[in-house]
Formats: C-alpha cells, structure tokens, sequence
C-alpha cells in the first residue's frame, strides 16, 4: 500500500487528543466495519442500517473486474477509444478523479448547459461510447444526456444500442428500462451504498476501467486501507481525521482543503462532496472549502477555519497553526476520507447518510419547468450583466456595487458560495475569481459548478448552520440543444435549475445575488475585472 500518513497542530491535535481515546474505547472502528448502524443514534438506524456497504466495497466489487475489462477490449477491437461518463454528484466526481490521477482520458458531462453539452456532442461521436451513470435511475440530467446521445448515434447511423453502457442500482427504472432496450451492457452497483461514498463501487470503476485504468490495483490498494482503518487503535489515521473533521471544540466548521503536491488530481473536490452533504444538516456541519496552499483562507488564521493539506509521501510540511496534513495513494486516501466523514457525523450527532434538504431544488426546479415562468425582472443591467437580488442590495446601481453589497452582509463566522451556471470546461479560468473574493472579504470562499454542485454542497447550503450568502452566476448562450421526448431543451432545463435553487435558498432566508451574463464573454471579462478590481492583491495568488 502507497505510504500513509497524518500529522495535526492545534484545535486539530486537541480535537485528536479529546475524541480518538473514547472512540477506540467505543470500538468505533470495527463496529463500522461491523456495519453496526446503531452508531449515528436512533432516528439514523433506519438509513444507516443500508448504507454501510461502502466498507466492504474493495471486496464486493472485485467480481466487476473482469466484465470492465473484458467489455473495454471489445470497444478498443471496435475502434471505440473515446469514454463519455454522463453522471453527476457520486457518480462522476470520483471516476473524474481517478482517471485525471491515473492520466486517462475520459470525458466527464455532468452538466446541462447547452453549450458544454454540444462540445461534447461534436467530439469524435465515431468513436465514442457513453457510460450513463445513475444509482436511483430517474435523474433527470442523466437521462437527458443519454437522450440526445442517442439521437447523435442513430442520426450518424450508428447503432445507438451498442455504444451506451449503464451504471445503476438493481431494480432501478433506468435497470428496467436499459435491459429492455438492449443497451451494450448494464453493471449494478451495491444498493446499499450512498452516491458520495461509492467511489470504489461500479459507479467509479465502470466507467474508469473501459478508459483504461487499472481498477485492480486500486481495490487492492484499497483492501489494505481496510485492514488499517478497521483497528480499533489510537494511531488509526481514519479516526484521528474524523476527530479533527467534526470534533474541534469550539467547532471549526470551515475545512479548507489545500492541494500541496498529493499528485491526486481534484480530489479535494471529490471530498469537498463527501463531507458537505454527509455533514450539512439540521443545522450544523462542516463547510468544505477548496483551495491552495496560499490561498487567502489557509494563512488568515480565521477561528472558525481548519486547514488540512493533502500532501505527498514524502513532503516534509511544517504545519501552520490548527492544521492538519495527510498523505496517502488515491484509493487509501479515499477509503480514510469516506470512513473519517462517517466519524465526524457521530462527534456532531447527524446522520452523515441521508441528504434530506437536496430534493428541495429539484422540486422546485421541476416546478419552473412545468409553469415557464417570465424571468424576474432585473434590479437594473450593468454592461453585459443583468443583476437581480433582494431589499439587501439597498441603492447598488453597478455589478461592483452589488458585489460589495454581498460581501459586506457577511458575518463573522459567514461564507460566501459562487455558483456558476455554465461551461465549466471552456471557462475553467473563471475559478480564479474564488480567491480574490475570499481576499476581497475575508472570509472563505466556496465555488461551484452548476448543476454539479447541487448534488453535493447544495445540501449544506440548505441544511447547514444559516450563514451562507450566495452568488449565482448565469449565462445566455449562443444556442442551445434539444432534449429528445421531452418539452425542455438543456438551456430551459438548466435556467430552472437555477432558478430554482436560488428560489430555494431565498426561501431559507439566504441573502441571493443573481448575475445573469446576456453575453458569456464579455460577462465573463467584465465580473473578472470587478473582483480583480476588489481584491488586486489576490491576483497572484494560486487557485
């Protein structure tokens, strides 16, 4: 097993010191790997009692290794290179990360903006197969995406049926209904994982084993992680991380993960999934923050902010005071992270495997897609920029008013959220606007993609303490797509969404800034200047 390690200073340490005695003393260890779901106490049992699976998914996956590979060699015989994964949440943030760690191509659509769809769409369809990637069968992203997939195959006259593979839970609609259609092939995954920890399940290896990864030495990488963490010990890495996650007193629930040379490529994005759903709920969590090694919040010495660097094997890090850092290979370093956030959720007293807060968007969001409301007017339009908000904003007449406006309303112990409705791939840059409105502020700053991350930070957003502010960035395109048999196209589908979101947040009595870009790149350019503008000591600060 690649090296494993883990060293902690300050409120982290003494979060160790306090906690990890009493849970080797509880048998915390081994009663998960017991799948004792008695552990997140009573009103938890019924839910944990089938979503323990995770523990043993090193072993219960291995008989999927020979059907990945032999189906990805029939592929590469048929000049099919090209993996496209339609997915999102748990279904495609861990392949995403497992294939960019390994260097492997593969294409992950995990939006519904128009034009990153149609990018996709016009890649080399000759040689591409798709992996529809959906545990409850009925998301309605995935399904879209497999719909104009399949009309793309069939009006190039190839046969549709041989290049879309399915990844689901047994007796899900989309099993049903695949196997009836004859698709390529169908793989089902435990039932009795949850989306965010199935990253070693057939949702994180189908789809990684046909671009080429090896998925073996990864279970197997993975089967020995298991061996460590299931030690009822004080030096069992997984509880010391779980203690730092949920265990400071008083609770630092911002964690800033900072990539510093893991050579893991987005994991702190894959984890940044895993904790904020699994956390954020009646009320409390923990709000994982994405970031650098210099990022504005790891040197702001914030009370309320612990900082944890994923590092190499062999770094010699000198921690910062209340940090942490750990090192370890892809596979052991998701095994410890899953098994510490179920730690966590003990030491805050939630249930870190339900989600109950995430179905409110898509409820709304199905809601504006069946009424196609006229758009709120806007408060006023900037240059290239409509911007819509609350009696918050006060007299703000310009976008760089209105960004003051938000920024100011932060509290203490507050954070800001910038959710960004478009293109992720083609304006991947733009992330870089994260750091300097988290200098701008002084606060710490989370961004993400939509609808992404409405299937992992949306439900702390919602469930979490209520201190978030919000900015939602949206943006018209130059086209859009139609969804095959179905009465919305993606640009419709992904304005809802939005919509939606934003509709719920305001109805929690979060404060909402809506940015709607009438023309992507001159938008674009325009906010990058404004929050450069806020914050020019931020400008050459890493993302």
């Amino acid at each position: 097993m690649s090296s494993l390690s883990y060293d902690a200073s300050g409120a982290a340490q003494q979060a160790i010191e306090q906690h990890v005695p009493a849970l080797v003393e509880d048998r915390i260890a081994s009663r998960i790997f017991a799948k004792d779901h008695t552990l997140w106490g009573a009103d938890a049992e019924s839910e944990s009692a089938i979503r323990l699976g995770w523990v043993e998914a090193a072993t219960v996956s291995q008989p999927l290794v020979e059907g990945i590979l032999e189906l990805r060699d029939a592929l590469k015989a048929e000049g099919i290179t090209r993996i496209v994964l339609c997915g999102m949440g748990g279904s495609s943030l861990a392949p995403e990360v497992i294939a960019g760690t390994a260097g492997v191509e593969l294409t992950v659509l995990d939006s519904t903006d128009p034009e990153q769809v149609g990018a996709v769409l016009a890649d080399r369809l000759a040689e591409t197969a798709i992996v529809v990637s959906s545990k409850s069968g009925s998301t309605v992203e995935t399904d879209s995406q497999r719909r104009v997939f399949e009309k793309a195959f069939d009006d190039a006259g190839i046969d549709a049926k041989s290049r879309i593979i399915i990844v689901t839970d047994p007796g899900s609609p989309l099993d049903k209904a695949s196997r009836e259609a004859g698709y390529r092939a169908v793989f089902n995954a435990d039932p009795n994982v949850g989306g965010r920890f199935s990253a070693l399940t057939a949702f994180g290896l189908v789809p990684c084993g046909l671009a080429g990864v090896d998925i073996q030495a990864l279970l197997d990488e993975a089967e020995e992680a298991a061996e460590i963490l299931r030690e009822d010990s004080a030096d069992n890495i997984g509880l010391r991380l779980g203690a730092a996650l949920g265990g400071t007193s008083p609770l630092r629930n911002k964690i800033v993960i900072a990539e510093d040379g893991s050579g893991i490529v987005g994991f702190a994005d894959w984890a940044e999934q895993l904790i904020a759903e699994s956390t954020g709920k009646l009320g409390t969590g923990v709000l994982p923050v994405v970031a650098g090694p210099s990022a504005p919040e790891v040197s702001g010495g914030a009370d309320d902010v612990l900082v944890v660097r994923l590092v190499g094997a062999d770094s010699d890090v000198e921690l910062g005071a209340n940090e942490a850092a750990i090192a370890g290979g892809l596979a052991t370093q998701m095994f410890v992270w899953e098994f510490a956030t179920a730690v966590a959720g003990r030491l805050l007293g939630i249930n870190p495997f339900d989600q109950p807060d995430v179905e409110a968007a898509k409820v709304a969001a199905r809601g504006l897609l069946d009424a196609r409301p006229e758009p709120t007017p806007a408060n006023f339009t900037d240059g290239a920029i409509e911007v819509r908000g609350g009696n918050w904003l006060g007299a703000a007449a310009t976008v760089e008013e209105a960004v003051k406006a938000v920024l100011g309303g932060l509290g203490q112990d507050g954070y800001l959220s910038v959710q960004a409705y478009f293109d992720r791939i083609a304006f991947a840059p733009f992330e870089a606007v994260r750091d300097q409105l988290a200098a701008a502020s002084g606060r710490p700053v989370t961004f993400g993609w939509g609808p992404r991350f409405l299937h992992s930070t949306g439900q702390f957003h919602k469930g979490g303490p209520a201190i978030g502010s919000f900015l939602q960035i949206t943006a018209a395109g130059s086209g859009d797509v139609e969804i095959p048999e179905r009465p919305f196209t993606f640009g419709q589908l992904i304005a809802a969404q939005a919509a939606g979101d934003a509709q719920v947040l305001e109805n929690h009595g979060r404060p909402v800034l809506r940015l709607h870009l009438v023309e992507r790149s001159a938008g674009v350019a325009q906010l990058q200047e404004i929050v450069a503008a806020l914050a020019p000591q931020a400008t050459a600060l890493e993302s």
